[in-house]
């Protein structure tokens, strides 16, 4: 995956392919790595009108090849990814009442 991607194409255990929709990409100084996080194209929203939103860590690719996707290995990556999951959604929702 690249940096500004709208979709990405993720592989499961058990070899299926899943294009899932970029909400968003950040970097993270204080742990040297880029994290993506994203959800299912065509998800449906539960009953608490959300959706499953997952994250995990990439390394970029060469030009012109694709990057790799690993998962998240710490409580603080996650703690951290959940602060500016948190960050990113009040955002968006204060842009929405703007309009």
């Amino acid at each position: 995956m690249e940096h500004g991607d709208a979709h990405i194409t993720v592989v499961d255990e058990e070899g299926n392919e899943q294009l899932c929709e970029v909400l968003f990409t950040f970097e993270a100084e204080q742990f040297s790595k880029s994290y993506v996080l994203y959800y299912p194209v065509g998800a449906e929203e539960d009953e608490n009108e959300e959706i499953e939103i997952m994250a995990s860590s990439f390394i970029p690719g060469e030009e012109g090849e694709q990057g790799e996707l690993k998962p998240i290995e710490t409580d603080e990556e996650w703690d951290m990814i959940e602060e500016m999951l948190n960050t990113f959604l009040a955002e968006d929702e204060e842009d929405d009442e703007e309009e």
